[in-house]
């Protein structure tokens, strides 16, 4: 079992959702679009949620499953984030900033992918 307070990638993946539940929180348009609001926030706690629960796993092929579904929800929050970019909710810079963020998360968790892969 693995410390999941000491992955770079989990704390990462807490930090986007607590800055993804803000900005839902704070942006007056999307507080009213419950629907997309809802999925915005799941998504981003999937991320860090999956890392968490692959750390309590005891085969490889259970580490990369969850591993494999952090890393779907990273690329579906990319995709929400660029609805709600389209819909005006969210300007050029935060959208950029927030999709840098999830970038860095998915790249890390594609090369723990990578090790485990190895390990095998």
């Amino acid at each position: 079992m693995t410390n999941v307070k000491k992955l770079e990638v989990w704390n990462k993946a807490v930090d986007l959702s607590v800055r993804i539940y803000k900005f839902c929180e704070d942006n007056i348009k999307l507080k009213n679009n419950y629907s997309l609001k809802d999925q915005l926030q799941r998504c981003s706690i999937s991320i860090s949620s999956n890392i968490a629960e692959w750390s309590d796993r005891e085969t490889d092929k259970e580490f990369l499953r969850f591993l494999y579904i952090a890393r779907w929800s990273c690329s579906e929050l990319r995709t929400q984030l660029l609805i709600v970019k389209k819909l005006n909710y969210l300007d050029e810079e935060e959208y950029n900033d927030l999709e840098n963020n999830i970038m860095v998360i998915h790249k890390m968790l594609n090369g723990l992918i990578k090790k485990i892969w190895n390990d095998i």
